[in-house]
This record gives structure tokens, sequence and C-alpha cells, in this order.
């Protein structure tokens, strides 16, 4: 295809999509505003058009530009794409437990810390390697855990820390990397919902020896589908990539041989000398690539993070302003040393309030206001987790008390100062009716 060629059919994706748009005209009652969403502009189409063109179906050369400049952005060594953060999780953990690395590396029966009210995919890879979840409680308003109640759950099986910022707002993320240094403790930060977000003046998703980001469409960025993985440990980097491409011990890329200059010269495992080593296999692993396709879109997006994260934060702070002394309801804070790349606007329903936290999501939802609960809630209690092996230190007051009383609705730069009014205006008019 000729250059000429090329640019008319960017710029008809480019028309398509000024068509198509929505009118942007919101009907309060009518019009749907979801808790989470893409925003994608005509940008965002003609990337992945262009992509398209050149059939770029599989990983290439945008996948590793967009790893090259998220690695960049968080000032790591190391990126790598991956299908979905749930697989960037799991790739993540799973990385620990290689025998590359010897008597750093996890074994069946360890115990790495986590939270109990979250997302699962968080605590999944826990036992998908055969490791034990040790469950510590969180504390409302920010919905995390403190650096003071992982420190009271490290006993002498534990190995490691896996722990997400919970919608946006960090957890104690250095004093947590502190006590995971003091104790020789693997530390994984899962900061898929907290893209942008700063703890004492650094980026989340920093602090971790690896950390993960999703780039599902309600996270900051999208890509449809996507995550990636980084680390600055460049031992542990390569072990994810293999873990990643089916385990295998080659790195050429996709489509390329020989890179190495020895890939007949090999010797592994009991392999006779001078196999071939595009498949010489030193993991059990996966297929979790990404495709340019994804790429061509998640370089699209990363253009305009500065923007998604202004607009999530002006969204809270008109959701936080709006509903200040509203009766019965427990507003969310920032950590203290935090500014939050805000997932969601979370509310807690009081213990005294003349209605339930079920009642006040049916009346939102009945006005197309999308409620979202804190995930899984309690996980201890979740059907999936009941034979599953784990420890619990302390009471999980807490997680049980947003199991049955907590929620959140959206802050995502799709929305308008209208659609949040409304929001805020159905709330209080709710509660106002209840007294």
């Amino acid at each position: 295809m000729n250059d000429e060629h090329r640019t008319r059919v960017l710029e008809e994706a480019r028309k398509h999509h000024q068509s198509v748009r929505d009118s942007g005209d919101f009907v309060p009652g009518t019009t749907e505003i979801w808790p989470s969403g893409a925003v994608l502009d005509e940008d965002d189409r003609a990337a992945l058009v262009e992509a398209a063109l050149d059939l770029r179906i599989a990983a290439g050369p945008l996948s590793k530009r967009f790893e090259s400049q998220f690695a960049r952005l968080l000032k790591r060594r190391k990126a790598h794409l991956t299908n979905s953060g749930s697989s960037a999780n799991l790739l993540a953990l799973t990385a620990y437990t290689s025998p590359q690395l010897g008597e750093r590396r996890l074994l069946p029966g360890d115990e790495v810390i986590t939270v109990a009210a979250g997302f699962p995919t968080t605590v999944n890879p826990i036992l998908q390697n055969g490791l034990v979840p040790v469950f510590v409680d969180i504390e409302l308003g920010t919905y995390n855990t403190t650096a003071d109640r992982v420190a009271a759950a490290i006993g002498p099986g534990t190995r490691g820390i896996m722990i997400a910022h919970a919608l946006g707002n960090p957890f104690e993320v250095a004093e947590i990397a502190q006590l995971a240094a003091d104790h020789n403790l693997v530390f994984v930060e899962d900061n898929c919902d907290a893209v942008g977000t700063t703890y004492r003046g650094r980026l989340t998703g920093t602090f971790g020896d690896i950390s993960t980001v999703s780039f599902y469409p309600a996270h900051h960025l999208t890509m449809g589908e996507g995550g990636i993985v980084t680390t600055s440990d460049l031992k542990v980097a390569r072990i994810v990539e293999s873990l990643r491409d089916w385990g295998r011990d080659c790195w050429c890329e996709p489509g390329h041989s020989d890179t190495c200059l020895k890939r007949f010269d090999h010797q592994l495992g009991a392999l006779p000398a001078g196999y071939d080593h595009k498949y010489i296999f030193s993991h059990v692993g996966y297929n979790l690539k990404s495709t340019d396709l994804q790429a061509a879109l998640g370089l699209s997006q990363l253009r305009k993070l500065d923007g998604f994260i202004a607009a999530r934060r002006h969204n809270w702070r008109r959701m936080r302003e709006g509903l200040d002394g509203v009766r019965h309801l427990l507003l969310p804070e920032a950590t203290p040393g935090s500014d939050p790349s805000w997932f969601g606007f979370v509310m807690t329903v009081g213990p005294d309030a003349p209605f339930t936290c079920g009642e006040l999501t049916g009346f939102l939802e009945k006005r197309k206001i999308g409620t979202r609960r804190l995930f899984a809630g309690n996980l201890t209690r979740q059907p999936a987790y009941h034979q599953q092996p784990h420890r619990v230190v302390g009471e999980l007051t807490n997680s049980d008390i947003v199991t049955e009383r907590t929620f959140w609705t959206g802050v995502y730069p799709g929305l308008t100062d209208e659609m949040t009014d409304y929001v805020i205006a159905s709330v209080r008019e709710f509660v106002a009716g209840r007294r």
C-alpha cells in the first residue's frame, strides 16, 4: 500500500469516528453513567487501523516500543507486555518460583502476605503456585492495609508480600517495601488500579521488586485486553519473558532466528548437544503474549495519560466535595502522603443507617448510575476459597464491613461534571428521604 493510499484510509477512519461517536447529550435517568470505561478518540481508531493495515497480528515492533516507553515512565529497566493484568500478576509471582533463582526461589508451602478484601487475581497466583496466602485486614476510609498489619503477619514461613493499591489509593507502600527488604521477602506490587498515583512523591509501581498494571477497558489506559510486568531485576525480567513465551529458553523475537549466534551450540537438560535452542524450554510456561494491535492502541492511549489522570482526580474531588456532610455515609480518604490517581469513588453505609447498601445501590441503578461492590469483598467468604489453604492474622472485621456495606461509583474520564453532579444529587436525595 503506497503512502497516499494509507493516508486516505487513515483519514477515512478518523471521519468514521466522528460520524459514529456519541453526541454527548446527557439525559438524567436515561443516559448510562458507567462506573468505569475506556475513553477512545479518533487517534485511537486510526492507530488500530494503521496497525491492521500492516497486519500486526502478533507481538512485534509496536509491542517493544510500548514496553520501552512504559518502562521509562516508571523508571524500570524492563517491562513485558502480556494479555491481561491478571496474567501479569501470575507471571510476576511465578517468576520467583523459578529454579534459576536458587535460594531466592519461592517453594510450595511458603507464605505470601496479602489483603483479604480485594480482587481475586491478586491472590490467585499465590494459590496457583502452591503457596499459602496470609490474609490481613484493611482500614475503612482508605480501604488499604497498613504496614503494622503486614509486620504482625510476618512469621517463620513468610517469604513474600503481594498487595494491590485499592481503587487508585496507595497502601503504605514505602514502609511495606522496607519491611520486605528487612525480612528478605519478595515484594510484588499490584499497581493495576493506580497508574499515576504517587506516594511520598514517588510513583506507585516503582516500589516493588516487581510490579504489574492492567490495560482492561476499566483501567487508566486500555488496550482492550492487556497487562504489563515491570522490574529492574534483569534476571527476574528474563524469567518473566520465558514464562510468558511458552517457557522457552531462547530469547529471539518472533520471526527471528539465531540472534545470539549460538542457536545450535547449547547443551541443556538431558537434550543432545546442539539441539535447536528455539525449542529448548527452561520453565513450565504459558503463552500469555499480547499483539501489536493491542500495543498500537496502548501507544495512542499513553500519549493521553496525563489528561486521564487529571480528569480522574477532578471527578473524585467533585464527588468528595459534593457529598461532604451526607449522613450515614463514610466517604473515602486519600492515604496520608499520597496523591492518588483514582479508580473509583468508594462509600460505606454506616452501621446505624436507616437503609442498606443494597437499597442505596438499587436506587442508583434504577437511575442508570452504575455501581460496583469493592470487588470480591472478604475473599475468605467467597465459595472459591473456602477449602483453600490460608492463614488469617487478626480479625477481618473491616473486610466483612466492606462485604456488606461498601460500594463505589465512577470517576473515569468519560464522565462529565453534569453526570457527576447527577450522581451527587441522587445520593443526597436518597439519603434525605430515609431519615
